[in-house]
């Protein structure tokens, strides 16, 4: 297992470089947003997103907590300061989450190669410490939402690089590079948080087609599937019986 292991992250790094290499928006921390033609679309719903978020904060208690959905945030939080709202991964979608935001919904279709989204809901004081991603075939895409006063005590650095989230406005990173965030006030800061694949030539992104359609069957994605759906059913039965 040792060695398979080895092998895979040997196979994973190599795929970094030829990712970046590839990559028809160049190999950076953050990106240009200018380089993404549909992030004006989506800025311009930004008030209709955040409305429909403020009807979602008021089930905000009782939202997972991301470790609880993919286990594998379990190194990097432990609490339950970090909730989602989840709306789509890998070609699940949540079909009741998209119906309830409906603005939210055309927005995410705006966003060419979408993989994963979801309302990323950090609450007072929480920071997720220095860590990587594991695959460079995605960028990250974060429209803030929610940004408590004063706007420089909440911020993200990757690779070495700080910037702050401001409402209605977009930061797109490659989330591989080493990067951490914090929300360092005394509100809690909401992100629509999406993963999209990364613009490449081919032969890479047939590659990279490939590659994500097999995650979307690992037992990593359909653990987290199963996961969510389990959490629906209790929240439909707590919101049935409230």
């Amino acid at each position: 297992m040792d060695a398979a292991n080895r092998v895979g992250e040997r196979f994973l790094r190599w795929l970094d470089v030829y990712y970046g290499r590839s990559s028809l928006v160049g190999d950076h921390a953050f990106f240009d947003v200018d380089e993404f033609p549909w992030v004006p679309r989506v800025e311009a719903r930004w008030p209709a997103i955040r409305a429909e978020l403020e009807e979602v904060l008021r089930d905000v208690a009782h939202l997972p907590n991301f470790q609880d959905i993919s286990t594998d945030q379990y190194r990097l939080t432990q609490d339950d300061r970090w909730k989602t709202y989840f709306l789509l991964g890998y070609g699940f979608r949540v079909d009741e989450h998209l119906a309830r935001c409906p603005e939210t919904a055309a927005a995410l279709a705006d966003i060419p190669g979408i993989t994963t989204a979801m309302f990323s809901i950090f609450a007072p004081h929480k920071r997720i410490p220095a860590h990587v991603g594991p695959y460079k075939g995605v960028l990250r895409y974060h429209l803030g939402l929610r940004v408590p006063e004063p706007p420089a005590a909440c911020g993200i650095t990757v690779r070495g690089e700080t910037r702050h989230w401001t409402e209605g406005r977009s930061l797109i990173f490659d989330d591989v590079w080493e990067h951490e965030a914090w929300n360092d006030t005394d509100d809690t800061r909401v992100v629509l948080f999406v993963d999209f694949i990364r613009p490449m030539k081919a032969p890479a992104r047939w590659l990279n087609a490939a590659v994500l359609k097999a995650i979307a069957y690992s037992p990593f994605v359909q653990d987290g599937k199963a996961r969510h759906r389990a959490w629906e059913e209790r929240f439909e039965q707590l919101r049935a019986g409230g």
